[in-house]
């Protein structure tokens, strides 16, 4: 072979490899960690060190990002207004740590000794952003960063978040594509992994800026899980969002609660687990090629000292209504992302995260669906179905009543072939050798998982 054609050959290689790099950031559903549940704005190093450590003990079970969420750059999380929480910038217009919460960020070094020691325990490091320009940077005309450009070029100063106004939105421009630059090209500086962008997938959709910031994402040359909030993301953008991010939220905002009453008609703020089940249908067959349709968050535990909505408490969630979340959104392939104070994590609560044959539905199982015609009987209960490897099938029954729920079935009326199955009942470790139906009584909100395996 030529030396022309070992290079060209050489070239091709990798492109294809970083192109493959591309599009594996994330081949299984993201499990980790998340700090707005139990924190709210307030999660501070040493808090977050703390749930870190505790994460890493997890890590054998698949759970890897550790994520600060929403305020890591408010010196003031608790003021009353946003105004009042003095945001910390830098020179360049780009929000940084608050130094009295995240002292190791001191020296202009960012989030990156954070970073470096998360990454020594063997996890990955995450953090949450809302989108846009800091109203302040373009009062300030702050120069970006590897530019000509300043903020104020790239501000569209008629757009704000509906919930947070706290920025201005990005326009679609070289001035705008420059600012995200900039803004990535510091998170790879820092060792970032996983970030959380809000006010972009859904009220209001922003296209142009999750195209920005996933172009910039690729200039920055690192890795990055791209986390897009909040739902419920309109299947009208799927195939497009699913190009540029690997999680994109189906829901609004999923608190502890069955249901919740609401002030407002057609308000969806917040979801309750019964809601999960409405919004996760529509999705099946999207939770593939690493990207996962996102049922956000798991309020397990304790949700303590300053969670994101209500006072502290323990999750008002029965144990068995976590089972059911935590199936349905295993059995969906929906990212896992752990709301509770790891520091505070009960026997039952880490009984329910520490499950392999649960957590490997989520991880690794195919042509995941719910089934759509169901037996007489089944009025009150809802079932998914999903295959594995060597033949394997999964098969999860729920009972959305507030009653227990008798049920009765041959496999072959659940969306499974007719026949004989040896059955493994996962939550419960149960065995049965050979049956061909499905008998089981689940209590209120509750639910079973199943692995079938044909009988020959």
């Amino acid at each position: 072979m030529s030396m022309w054609k070992k290079i060209v050959l050489g070239a091709f290689l990798l492109s294809a490899a970083g192109l493959v790099a591309a599009q594996n950031i994330s081949p299984t559903p993201p499990m980790g960690w998340n700090s707005w549940d139990s924190y709210g704005l307030t999660v501070d190093e040493a808090a977050f060190k703390a749930n870190a450590t505790e994460l890493a003990k997890l890590r054998p079970y698949g759970w890897t990002y550790a994520v600060i969420d929403q305020g890591w750059y408010m010196r003031r999380p608790q003021g009353d207004s946003l105004q009042n929480r003095d945001f910390v910038l830098d020179e360049n217009g780009l929000l940084v740590p608050a130094l009295n919460r995240f002292p190791s960020a001191a020296d202009g070094q960012g989030f990156k000794p954070l970073a470096d020691w998360v990454h020594a325990r063997g996890l990955k490091f995450g953090i949450h952003i809302v989108r846009g320009i800091p109203k302040q940077a373009v009062t300030a005309r702050s120069p970006i960063a590897g530019s000509a450009f300043h903020v104020d070029e790239a501000a569209d100063t008629t757009d704000t978040c509906p919930w947070d106004d706290s920025n201005y939105g990005v326009r679609d421009t070289p001035a705008g594509q420059a600012y995200y630059d900039a803004m990535l090209a510091m998170y790879a500086r820092w060792g970032v992994d996983f970030l959380k962008v809000d006010c972009i997938a859904d009220h209001p959709y922003k296209g142009s800026e999750i195209r920005q910031i996933a172009r910039a994402i690729k200039k920055a040359g690192r890795p990055i899980v791209l986390s897009l909030s909040p739902g419920p993301t309109q299947l009208s953008h799927a195939e497009e969002i699913r190009q540029f991010g690997q999680m994109w939220r189906i829901s609004n905002d999923v608190w502890d609660g069955w249901t919740f009453v609401r002030a407002r008609p057609n308000d969806d703020f917040p979801m309750g687990v019964r809601d999960v089940f409405e919004r996760l249908p529509a999705w099946a067959g999207h939770a593939r090629d690493g990207g996962w349709p996102d049922a956000d968050m798991l309020p397990f535990g304790m949700l303590a000292p300053h969670p994101g909505l209500g006072e502290p408490r323990r999750s008002r969630l029965t144990l068995e209504e976590q089972r059911t979340l935590f199936t349905l959104v295993a059995i969906a392939r929906s990212p896992l992302i752990l709301g509770a104070n790891l520091t505070q994590l009960d026997a039952a609560t880490r009984g329910l995260i520490t499950n392999k044959a649960v957590i490997a539905v989520n991880q690794h199982s195919r042509d995941n669906r719910p089934v759509a015609a169901l037996p007489q009987g089944f009025e009150q209960a809802r079932v998914w179905i999903a295959s594995g490897a060597d033949g394997e099938r999964y098969l999860a029954v729920f009972n959305l009543d507030d009653r227990p729920l008798a049920l009765d079935a041959p496999w072959a009326e659940l969306g499974l072939d007719a026949g004989p199955y040896r059955v493994r009942e996962l939550w419960a470790g149960r065995k049965e050798n050979g049956s061909n139906r499905m008998t089981i009584e689940l209590p209120a909100h509750g639910c079973a998982l199943f692995a079938l395996k044909r009988m020959r």
